[in-house]
């Protein structure tokens, strides 16, 4: 399991971290250039583009991976370096390809959208617009969850909204240095783990696939973390979410005989801390009549800073969080029934409670201030 794990994150991450010690000298030159504002924590005018990189060190791997698996499948006995165990695996993982191309042909469109957001500003109603035909077209190309819905069109709904929830959560959290990034990282390898260690048998195509997007997104936080020399931008955050939502979405979470159901909260234990900041900026946007797109400092990352603590700790802070919560997920799969998973869920919301006190917390000094 060592071999595979260096197998896929190595290359994704020296991709990734070459292409953005470029993109920190082209950035400039090309105008994608994040300048300090009043809803901003930097003070100084950065370069974006990072997002291209993390794209770079994702699709660079994967067509690779997709020459090798050909290759040893059309031509058995080639690649006899390749762990037997793993080899079995290849015709099934060539006849899925075809979802991983379409969901990378979905992260290209965004990834692209996201540079024109960065470098002229679009519109949030056309950006939405374009996500919800995108995870239509991905939904529409059979990637999609059942939830035991005896009605296939429910489960489509609920998979649009997924993608397009995690899409824009991913975003909402790219506010600080090495935030999104670490908060991407840390759900990846979770996901992984669970994928590659604990179902019944290893999910050797979408766990590759995590592992191969952490590699990527550390490549990048190695530029990124404080101070940051170079944002990931909407080209980044965008792309990251959605490889997060189909992936947990290809992934095989409940298998009969082997798991139990409940194991089907995992992706929502995982990603609770960015879910609950996601719906808690928009409600309060709308609160106060706002646009639910409208950049503010709503968030549990800045009422931390409100509270005393450094933009660094405030980020380590929210990535402890979401490890705990991801922590949680995994003791699901250690837990015999609803009750057990009862317990878990319940620790985690117990942990959300602390994260509601410590923003009304921020809020309240904010003002007092």
């Amino acid at each position: 399991m060592l071999w595979f794990f260096c197998v896929c994150t190595v290359p994704a991450f020296l991709i990734s971290w070459s292409a953005t010690w470029l993109m920190r000298a082209w950035a400039p030159r090309w105008g994608l250039v994040d300048q300090p504002a009043a809803r901003k924590v930097h003070t100084t005018p950065t370069p974006l583009g990072g997002g291209v990189a993390i794209y770079l060190g994702v699709v660079l791997p994967l067509l690779i991976a997709q020459v090798l698996v050909w290759w040893q499948t059309h031509s058995p006995g080639t690649l006899i370096w390749m762990p037997e165990a793993l080899r079995e695996h290849m015709p099934g993982v060539l006849l899925r390809a075809g979802q991983v191309w379409a969901i990378v042909g979905a992260g290209s469109l965004l990834m692209a959208m996201g540079l024109l957001d960065d470098r002229y500003g679009l519109s949030w109603k056309g950006r939405l617009a374009v996500q919800l035909l995108l995870a239509t077209a991905l939904v529409c190309g059979g990637i999609r969850g059942t939830l035991f819905v005896s009605q296939p069109i429910v489960g489509g709904v609920l998979t649009v909204i997924w993608i397009v929830v995690l899409i824009n959560s991913l975003n909402f959290l790219d506010n600080m240095d090495g935030l999104c990034g670490g908060i991407g990282l840390v759900a990846s390898l979770i996901f992984a783990w669970i994928m590659l260690q604990l179902t019944g048998e290893p999910r050797w195509l979408v766990g590759g696939g995590l592992l191969i997007l952490a590699g990527s997104i550390a490549g990048f936080l190695w530029h990124n973390w404080t101070p940051a020399r170079i944002f990931m931008g909407d080209a980044g955050s965008t792309f990251i979410g959605l490889m997060l939502a189909t992936m947990t979405i290809l992934g095989t979470f409940y298998e009969p005989n082997v798991t139990e159901r409940h194991v089907l909260l995992a992706p929502l234990l995982i990603l609770a801390v960015p879910l609950y900041d996601f719906a808690t900026v928009i409600g309060i946007r709308l609160w106060n009549g706002k646009s639910p797109f409208q950049p503010d400092r709503n968030h549990f990352s800045h009422r931390l800073t409100d509270l005393g603590l450094s933009r660094r700790n405030a980020v380590l802070t929210v990535h402890f969080a979401t490890l705990t919560t991801g922590l949680g997920a995994v003791l699901l799969y250690h837990v015999e029934d609803w009750d057990g998973a009862m317990l878990v869920v319940s620790l985690v919301l117990c942990l959300l409670v602390i994260v509601a006190i410590l923003e009304q917390a921020g809020r309240f000094k904010k003002k007092s201030g």
